[in-house]
């Protein structure tokens, strides 16, 4: 019985999750393009989302690349360049995981507490607004509270999800490697497969619009209003 439920959260729900991204994109992006925004609750409140999104951003973005190395990067490539196991935690997860999260974090907590406490800005969101902020906040925090508990605990993460995350990408999931990871970790990493999975059900799918058309639009020339006397 504990394997089959080991099955399920390493192999099936993961699949499942990735599945939904995939399959839910298409769908959004082929039949419902017209629905891809983020929008804007400015004209209610400007100071708190001007802080938090910046903040929020800036902190993901730099964390999204900082999962990506850890979990892509095999921990036999990093060696090979001379990299110890003790310069990887201190500079990749202590000098820049910490920062990037602590600024996901601070950002995407004003943004929940704006949209919670400034009437507006609740009146006007809808069930999924308020449940991916929740989802983000629950999810950065378990994250943070990972890199932070990694400097305290005797744990290498880059011999355990590291090698089960990429065995899920050669279709041979190594679900086994998951059974000795802390379960701070483990609920993390359930967390985000889920935001994941609900990714495209959301307005976060604006994330994937990148405007080419400006690269490749005509110039717009702009002439000043010469006034006559």
């Amino acid at each position: 019985m504990h394997n089959n439920w080991s099955i399920f959260f390493w192999v099936i729900y993961p699949y499942a999750m990735l599945a939904s991204f995939i399959i839910g994109n298409f769908i959004r992006f082929k039949y419902f393009h017209a629905s891809i925004t983020a929008k804007s609750s400015e004209i209610f409140e400007k100071k708190k989302l001007i802080a938090g999104s910046i903040t929020f951003h800036v902190g993901i973005i730099l964390a999204f690349f900082g999962h990506c190395l850890g979990m892509l990067v095999p921990k036999s490539w990093t060696a090979y360049f001379g990299i110890t196991d003790h310069m990887y935690h201190l500079f990749g997860s202590l000098v820049m995981g910490i920062p990037a999260g602590l600024l996901a974090f601070i950002g995407i907590a004003i943004l929940t507490y704006r949209r919670m406490t400034v009437r507006r800005v609740f009146k006007t969101s809808s069930l999924n607004d308020i449940i991916v902020d929740w989802a983000l906040l629950i999810t950065i925090t378990l994250g943070l509270a990972c890199t932070i508990s990694g400097a305290f605990i005797d744990f290498d993460y880059r011999v355990t999800i590291s090698p089960w995350v990429r065995s899920l990408f050669t279709f041979h999931p190594q679900w086994q490697l998951m059974a000795s990871v802390p379960l701070i970790y483990k609920v993390h990493v359930l967390c985000g497969f889920a935001i994941f999975g609900y990714f495209p059900y959301t307005r976060l799918v604006h994330a994937l619009t990148l405007p080419w058309q400006y690269m490749f639009r005509r110039f717009i020339v702009y002439r000043r209003r010469v006034n006559a006397y």
